[in-house]
């Protein structure tokens, strides 16, 4: 096989479609140099103090918030009987079902071996740890007594005090621990090679130690690469489950509940396909915001905003068809109480909610179909806001609706969030962009080492 037919080839492979993996005038020296200086060189803008501050600001609220908590209880929120559960638990399900979404792109698409991740993978594995970190805070907050959230732990004491194993909080602190150590490890592994570039090119005494210490002396020969391989391939393989586990197990704290609306076997899979929705939405959310804010057209290209609304009207549409099923399980088994709760869902007091839903989840992915809609930038940020939206409200539906109408009368009351709800809210999307934008700062969003290889695959390592 000739040279020229074997460069074919690759190129082809590469780019299958009509938009490249990445810019095809794209080099080694100008991708080494654009990701690195935004790390080491670029100054700090206005735009990226005025997002710190307001981020620093919110998670100010949140820590206020969780100060007053502390001192006065769980109490300082609308929860009551019967609704015992409502935004922090909502904001647990809603921030976890998001790293999901970036876990899933960056290591099951390394399994199956898509070179377009290369582009997305880094800033995605960034989201999931951001996300993950805040989602852990509200099942310890919502314990009544958080100070001794270490009691969910089975260590050794005096006291003979051990975790109750079958209880849900167990669970969730388990799920979110594994998954949050090994997201961590993916992340940091992955970076390895890039913190050697950054070691070797950083100016500042202070940045060549930090990065050389972080790089775990890399240099990048034959041992260091098969090593690297190996790691990879077993943290990628250990992540892909745990998308699968930890939300199953999320949703099992639903389905081993005896309400009317929860007591479902469809809730795995159907909080699996709500957390792959929801993360795929605000990767594309981020990967444009980035794209536009550090001039990343070259590499995160149409193909690949193309790609992630395809997938996330795919789990898009497996979230529509779990709503129908619902529905119809209970028209279907005409059994009293899931039949009176599926009415009320439809008009009943939250019944707004649901059909709030139903727009941002349902309908307004629809539009995905057609070509030129994913690869519109604006439509594809409110349609991913909507999406992000209807999401939320989805698990906060799922626990008023179940909650608030009980078996009798006397145990019905409704739900209203006090200003604190909406503080621990607020609070949550703060943290989670300061841990975003300190990121921004300290490591480079694009994998250079992945995107090397790719220009080297096509043809223009000395370009």
């Amino acid at each position: 096989m000739s040279a020229a037919r074997a460069a074919g080839e690759t190129r082809a492979t590469l780019d299958p479609g009509a938009s490249p993996v990445i810019d095809p005038h794209a080099t080694m020296a100008g991708l080494t140099a654009h990701t690195s200086d935004a790390v080491l060189e670029r100054p700090i803008g206005a735009l990226w103090l005025g997002c710190f501050a307001g981020a620093l600001l919110l998670t100010g609220l949140l820590a206020a918030g969780i100060w007053r908590l502390l001192l006065k209880g769980v109490g300082i929120w609308g929860i009551n009987i019967p609704v015992a559960w409502a935004f922090a638990i909502t904001n647990y399900v809603w921030w976890i079902a998001i790293g999901m979404g970036g876990t899933f792109i960056s290591a099951a698409l390394y399994l199956a071996r898509q070179p377009w991740r290369a582009s997305l993978n880094r800033f995605a594995e960034s989201m999931t740890v951001c996300a993950v970190s805040v989602s852990g805070i509200f099942p310890i907050l919502h314990l009544g007594r958080p100070w001794f959230f270490y009691w969910l732990m089975p260590y050794p004491n005096r006291m003979d005090v051990w975790p109750q194993w079958r209880s849900s909080l167990l669970w969730d602190f388990f799920a979110i621990v594994a998954y949050l150590l090994v997201s961590l490890m993916y992340w940091y592994v992955g970076l390895v090679p890039d913190f050697a570039t950054l070691r070797d090119r950083a100016r500042q005494r202070w940045k060549q130690v930090s990065y050389g210490v972080l790089a775990l002396g890399w240099r990048g020969d034959a041992q260091h690469w098969r090593h690297y391989e190996r790691v990879s391939l077993v943290l990628a393989g250990l992540s892909v489950p745990l998308v699968f586990s930890v939300h199953s197990m999320v949703a099992l704290d639903f389905s081993e509940g005896l309400l009317p609306g929860w007591h479902s076997t469809l809730f795995p899979p159907f909080f699996i396909a709500g957390a792959l929705f929801s993360g795929f939405a605000m990767a594309l959310v981020l990967g444009i915001a980035l794209r536009r804010w550090y001039r990343m057209e070259a590499y995160i290209t149409e193909r690949h905003l193309d790609n992630l609304a395809k997938m996330m009207l795919a789990a898009g549409l497996v979230v529509g068809y779990s709503y129908a099923t619902e529905l119809f399980t209970a028209f279907y088994s005409m059994d009293t109480y899931e039949l009176a709760e599926a009415k009320d869902r439809l008009s009943g007091a939250y019944s707004w909610m649901f059909w709030l839903i139903v727009g941002c989840n349902v309908v307004s992915i629809q539009t995905l179909w057609w070509p030129q809609v994913r690869r519109n930038r604006v439509a594809l940020v409110v349609i991913s806001i909507l999406v992000l939206i209807g999401m939320w409200f989805e698990r906060l539906l799922l626990i008023l609706n179940s909650l608030y109408h009980g078996f009798l009368p006397s145990s019905w009351g409704m739900f209203y969030p006090t200003l604190w709800d909406l503080a621990f809210l607020a609070g949550s999307f703060g943290m989670f962009f300061l841990l975003l934008l300190i990121l921004l700062r300290c490591v480079p969003m694009l994998s250079m080492f992945e995107l090397r290889k790719l220009i080297h695959q096509r043809g223009g390592a000395t370009r």
